[in-house]
């Protein structure tokens, strides 16, 4: 048995406030689990996306989560949770005014291709999206594959 607390495990760069990864502390092999706290505005994903292989499931621990797809928006609250099979287009936001905790849960561990897309200003549409460390390896930049521009820049912890 393996046992850990959220509190101990460092925070990765993410568009979160707080990403924790769980699975890899864990040692889990077969799926990724992640803890998340999101702060008014903040995401759980660089950008909308999907994972070629993976299925997710986020569950919300406290406040609402709001996640985008294809077919609309939808609020998750409190004790309730969403799925998303491979390939489903999706992106997850803070749109309340309270903080968000949620687990989030990919199998198998490895999510295989993901595509992102976010808004770039230059190209003036949603276009995909890569994400790269900066020169000084302090963030993550998401980065327009068509034209090279920044769309967007994510540090480590709150």
């Amino acid at each position: 048995m393996k046992h850990v607390r959220t509190e101990d495990i460092d925070s990765w760069m993410s568009p979160a406030s707080v990403r924790r990864p769980l699975g890899k502390e864990l040692g889990v092999e077969q799926m990724a689990m992640n803890y998340f706290e999101l702060a008014p505005g903040e995401s759980f994903a660089f950008g909308y996306h999907r994972h070629a292989d993976q299925e997710e499931v986020f569950f919300v621990v406290s406040g609402e989560a709001t996640f985008e797809t294809d077919d609309g928006e939808t609020v998750v609250g409190a004790g309730e949770a969403v799925r998303f099979e491979p390939n489903e287009f999706q992106q997850g936001w803070n749109r309340g005014e309270e903080r968000v905790v949620a687990i989030a849960l990919g199998a198998p561990a490895d999510s295989g291709e993901t595509e992102i897309l976010r808004d770039c200003a230059d190209c003036g549409e949603r276009t995909p999206q890569r994400i790269e460390p900066t020169e000084e390896k302090d963030a993550l930049v998401t980065v327009c594959e068509g034209c090279g521009a920044e769309t967007g820049r994510f540090t480590s912890g709150p």
